[in-house]
C-alpha cells in the first residue's frame, strides 16, 4: 500500500482521534465555521504536546493553528503527529495562513485526519494534497466519519431552518 492510499487503523490513532474529538466538542457552534479538534503528539514517546479547537484563541483561529500556538516551544512540532477531526484547510476565506501550510512550516511529520472537509465553505479542500506534496504522511482514520462530523451537524443542509 502506498503512502497516498494508506488508511490509519491503529488503536493508538483511534484513541488520539477520540481525544481530538473531545476538543471539537468544546467549540461554540458557528454558522460560518467548522467545529474541529486537534492534538499534537510526539510519536516517539506518545506524549500529547498540545491540544486545540476551533476559535479557542481569539482571532478566527482553527484547531491545528491553536495547538501549534499553544506549544511551549514551537520546535517541539518538528517530527510530531497532528490528529485533526477534519482535513486541515488548504485555503482560508479570512485570508489567514491555511492550517496545511502552518503544519508544513512547523515540521509536522504526519497528520491523521477524521474526515475530509465538507464543501460548505470552500468547494474543494486541498489540505491533504498540500500536506502530501510537502512530504507529510497523511492517514485517514476509518470508521469515525459520523463521530467527526457530529460537532458540525448544525451546518448540514437538513438541519438548517
Amino acid at each position: 500500500m502506498t503512502m497516498a492510499e494508506k488508511d490509519s487503523d491503529s488503536l493508538w490513532d483511534t484513541e488520539c482521534m477520540r481525544a481530538a474529538l473531545d476538543q471539537a466538542w468544546k467549540c461554540v457552534p458557528s454558522e460560518s465555521a467548522y467545529s474541529v479538534g486537534a492534538l499534537l503528539v510526539d510519536p516517539k514517546s506518545n506524549t500529547v504536546l498540545a491540544t486545540g479547537f476551533s476559535r479557542e484563541i481569539p482571532g478566527n483561529t482553527h484547531a491545528e493553528e491553536c495547538a501549534l500556538l499553544k506549544l511551549a516551544d514551537p520546535s517541539l512540532a518538528r517530527g510530531s503527529t497532528c490528529y485533526s477531526t477534519m482535513e486541515p484547510c488548504g485555503e482560508r476565506l479570512s485570508g489567514k495562513t491555511p492550517c496545511a501550510n502552518l503544519l508544513v512550516a512547523a515540521g509536522v511529520a504526519r497528520v491523521v485526519v477524521g474526515i475530509r472537509e465538507p464543501p460548505f465553505f470552500v468547494p474543494s479542500c486541498i489540505g491533504t494534497d498540500l500536506l502530501r506534496d510537502s512530504g507529510i504522511v497523511v492517514d485517514y482514520i476509518q470508521g469515525m466519519d459520523d463521530e467527526c462530523l457530529a460537532p458540525n451537524k448544525h451546518l448540514l443542509p437538513e438541519n438548517k431552518q
